[in-house]
This record gives C-alpha cells, structure tokens and sequence, in this order.
C-alpha cells in the first residue's frame, strides 16, 4: 500500500508542466494561480480531517512553502526557456540527486552496504533516465514550434529551483510533523512566496485562475509524497515520486507538441524505461 500512495506523486506531480503548459500564462502566472489552487486544497483538507496545528508546525510549514515557492517559480522559467520534455527532466534528475544524497546522509536512512549499493544503482539509473529524456541532438539552442529555447537560462533557473525544492523537502523530514498538519501553513507560505515573485510582474487574469487546476494535482500528490516520506524515508520516498517524468516528458512531444528529432525521441525512450529500472530498484530496496 506504501509504493502504490508513492506513485501518487508520480501521476500527479507529473502531469503539472502539461496542465500549466496548456493553460499557457508566463512563469509568475503560473507559480500564483497553483498556490492559490495549493491553498484551497490545503483549507478543505484542513477543515475536512481538523488536525492539530501548533506554533512549530506553523513555522516549519510557513518556511517550507517559502522554499517550494522558490524551487516551483525557479522550474516554471527553466521549463519556458528549454521545454517541458527537457526542463522537467532536467530538474528531475537534479532534485533527485540532492534529497536522495540528503536522505541517506543526513538522515541515515541508508545503514547497511546492501541500502547502498542497490539505492546509488537505482539513483543512476534515474538520474542517467533523466539525462536521457533532457538530452538534446547538439549543443545549440533549438526552435521548436517558433520559439527560441535558451539552455544557459534554463540551467541557471534550475539551480535556484532544486535548492528551493530540496529545502522544502529536507526541513519537513527534519522536522517529522504531521503531513496533514502541515500543509496549510505549508500552502500559506507558498502563497507568500509567489506573491513576492508576482509583485509587480503578474497580471490577474483568466490565466492565474485556470493554473489552479494544477494546485489541485500538486495538493494530492505533496500529501501523498509526505506521507510516504515518513513511512519509508527521503530518499526512497522523494524518489519515487519523481517517476512522473515519463508523464511530463512523453506529454510534452505527444500533448504540447514539442518536437524532437528521431535521435533525441530514442534518447527519450530509453531514458524512460531507465527510470523504470531506477523505480523497479527503490522498491525492491523498501520491500527489503
């Protein structure tokens, strides 16, 4: 039951760059309307489940929505500059290499030789999958669908957003709070955040309201994801719920129709099914 509430993540989390990238807006749009939805998920499940709520769990909350706005409106630009197909694996493989490294460090989650030579051969293969799907036919810049991709750019975002993303994750594992608790104050902070990247840059409009659709993905699957951090820890637990890039990278060319050349599309193909591999691996590792 733990792996199946860990692939939550995957569908959901892995469907937000095509929800986003269909609804269309730019970057700031995107990150605010997604909070907004974020927050009215976060209030309903609040009201639904009541949980307990005090000062610490509001501060920890509070500075993890901070950091997730960070990583989120950090992601948003690199997806705008390189592409759904290659920003979100990119930033993917990126994430899982900090929480995982993080969790089996600092955590400890990893105790014996046997943890770690199965969890780094499986973090190969996701991070290798990721690489796989992001890799691109030469060194250029590329046009796809008449817009003009810049990689510098998109990297540079990604560093900034897979620091605000593994401080969200790594303050709430330190932490060990209640995932239900946590995740109103957790949303409030997201709003915060945004609203600061937004200031004066965003305009209110249809394209704010229709991004709250993917708060809603994003809201069900950080619950899930939390859950099964405490369950089977950082390491694992993260990592399986960045699998969703086989969602986001196969909708980007089939949904968003963003081209890629025969070379790039085996690249993709291959890239997937490492990162299958990489999954197979983190769950045999948990059923051990």
């Amino acid at each position: 039951m733990t792996i199946l509430i860990a692939l939550v993540p995957m569908l959901a989390w892995g469907s937000i760059g095509l929800v986003s990238g269909k609804i269309g807006g730019d970057a700031n749009q995107q990150t605010l309307g997604m909070t907004i939805g974020a927050f009215l998920f976060s209030l309903v499940l609040f009201i639904t489940l009541q949980p307990t709520i005090t000062p610490w769990i509001c501060l920890i909350g509070f500075l993890s929505g901070l950091f997730w706005s960070v990583g989120q409106n950090g992601q948003f630009h690199g997806m705008k500059y390189m592409g759904v197909s290659v920003g979100l694996p990119m930033s993917t493989g990126m994430q899982l290499a900090l929480n995982t490294l993080a969790g089996a460090v600092f955590f400890h989650e990893w105790t014996q030789t046997r943890d770690f030579v199965i969890g780094l051969c499986a973090l190969f293969f996701l991070v290798f999958g990721a690489y796989l799907t992001a890799r691109q036919d030469d060194e250029k810049a590329v046009e796809t669908s008449g817009r003009l991709y810049d990689f510098g750019k998109g990297f540079r975002a990604l560093i900034f957003s897979t620091i605000g993303y593994g401080a969200y994750t790594i303050v709430i594992t330190w932490a060990k709070l209640d995932p239900l608790a946590i995740i109103l104050p957790q949303s409030i902070g997201m709003i915060m955040g945004a609203s600061l990247f937004a200031f004066r840059k965003v305009k209110i409009d249809a394209f704010v309201w229709k991004n709250m659709a993917s708060g809603l993905l994003w809201g069900i699957g950080n619950v899930c994801m939390l859950m099964t951090v405490q369950q089977i820890g950082l390491a694992i637990g993260f990592s399986l719920s960045q699998m969703g890039i086989i969602i986001s990278t196969l909708g980007g060319i089939f949904i968003l129709g963003e081209s890629k050349t025969k070379k790039e599309f085996r690249f993709v193909i291959v890239g997937c099914l490492m990162v299958i591999i990489g999954g197979l691996l983190l769950g045999y590792l948990k059923a051990l």
